[in-house]
């Protein structure tokens, strides 16, 4: 019983009064508990599936909120200009070399958009290091995807590496508000 409250604690308010009493009833059920604990867990579930027709509507229009808040967090895709502007600045501040690099957008039917950096940079580590700490401090909104690095030589100070980065935008009319 213990580990069926972790599970439905773990589950979250709305996902646990929505399903929790539906998927707890064979489990107590079929668990071999006492007459007691059962009829204390079919009362439970009776509450609870009460709760969940209750909060349902609720629970949909702040989700809605909730993620329309969390849209807003990310520039619109007519900011992907300056973003990159701000990767290249980034590089200069950190004295690295860029090289021709690849870009591809991806705008999925619905969700966020995001656009793909493959860029093949050369420098220093320290250098490199620090255009990626720099890159993923100012820029929430990009993730390193991957970092390979490659030496010529064994005592070569200069490092050519391919920096992926994956910067994420907000659907179209998303987290505006009016």
């Amino acid at each position: 019983m213990k580990r069926a409250q972790e599970w439905l604690h773990s589950l979250g308010h709305p996902e646990c009064l929505h399903r929790g009493p539906h998927l707890l009833r064979p489990v107590l059920f079929f668990g071999g508990q006492s007459g007691r604990a059962r009829a204390a867990g079919t009362a439970l579930g009776r509450r609870a599936a009460a709760l969940a027709h209750s909060f349902s509507a609720v629970a949909s229009e702040g989700r809605a909120e909730e993620l329309r808040r969390f849209y807003g967090l990310f520039p619109p895709l007519e900011k992907l200009p300056d973003e990159l502007e701000r990767v290249y600045a980034l590089a200069r501040a950190a004295k690295i070399e860029l090289l021709q690099g690849e870009y591809r957008l991806e705008k999925p039917p619905f969700g966020m958009a995001f656009y793909r950096i493959t860029l093949p940079i050369r420098g220093t580590y320290p250098q490199i290091r620090q255009f990626v700490a720099a890159t993923l401090k100012s820029m929430p909104i990009a993730s390193l995807d991957a970092l390979r690095f490659e030496r010529k030589k064994a005592g070569d100070p200069q490092l050519e590496a391919q920096l992926r980065l994956t910067v994420y935008f907000r659907p179209a009319n998303e987290g505006e508000t009016p």
